[in-house]
């Protein structure tokens, strides 16, 4: 991508809004993902950065607004349908089969991108098992991402695996699901400094394979050095946008963050 020039645009957020009773969770956003970013959704706690993720996977349903991937609206959609779509996500609290293995994890991840009927699963035809062996092959080349952190743990349950490797598995998970677009909520959560470095460099190398993300992200120095463009989000309201540097220096940003009285401080 060339520097400064922004690609054409992936997702598409017009005019959203959304609000539990009297609370307005958010509030009027405009957010755009282009072909070949990593955009990060960042802000203070509570500001409205999942509310935003859950609106756009299907989780909430939207009120008032656009929600479109590559032109195509998704607001109305089940959350089924707009990953059919290609959008998958991860979750603030990990989301994995625990009693399954990791790779039967992926498997499953990736069970819908497989065309096989009741028929075809019962007769377990030679296209069948080509198609299988094939799923088994994609899910090994994706725990290749996280290296031996997965691959050499592939057949082990889930629930054997430490917290950081279940995130890993999580996000291996969607990637089975061959998605347009990522969600990654907080994926560095419970992760010391050394994996966080580690996943930033994974993250790089998701997107290098031509998945676009949207990160919710607390960890300020990974969101500084792989995204592109980054939104920040205050009480449901988009204080700012830019590329990294930019919004670094902010001022709206240091006091949403730190607020007015410690940075006059």
């Amino acid at each position: 991508m060339t520097p400064g020039v922004r690609a054409r645009v992936v997702l598409e957020i017009r005019g959203l809004c959304h609000s539990f009773g009297a609370l307005q969770a958010v509030s009027d956003l405009d957010l755009e993902v282009r072909e070949g970013e990593i955009v990060s959704l960042i802000g203070p706690n509570g500001s409205g950065k999942t509310t935003t993720i859950n609106l756009v996977s299907g989780v909430l349903r939207v009120g008032r607004g656009r929600v479109a991937l590559d032109g195509v609206e998704l607001a109305g959609l089940s959350p089924d349908a707009i990953a059919g779509r290609g959008v998958m996500r991860t979750f603030q609290n990990i989301r994995v089969f625990p009693q399954l293995t990791v790779l039967d994890n992926l498997l499953v991840g990736g069970h819908a991108r497989l065309p096989i009927g009741p028929l075809g699963a019962v007769l377990r035809t030679p296209r069948v098992r080509r198609l299988e062996r094939e799923a088994v092959e994609r899910a090994e080349d994706l725990m290749g991402i996280f290296g031996e952190r997965l691959l050499s743990r592939r057949h082990h349950p889930v629930t054997s695996l430490s917290y950081a490797n279940r995130r890993r598995t999580e996000i291996c998970r969607a990637l089975m699901g061959q998605p347009r677009l990522l969600l990654l909520d907080e994926p560095a959560a419970g992760m010391n400094p050394h994996e966080t470095m580690e996943l930033a460099g994974q993250v790089r190398t998701i997107r290098e394979r031509g998945v676009n993300v949207l990160l919710i992200e607390h960890h300020m120095q990974m969101v500084m050095d792989i995204s592109d463009w980054v939104v920040v989000m205050d009480h449901g309201v988009k204080i700012a946008e830019g590329a990294p540097d930019q919004v670094a220096g902010d001022q709206r940003v240091v006091e949403a963050y730190l607020g007015r009285r410690a940075v006059a401080g």
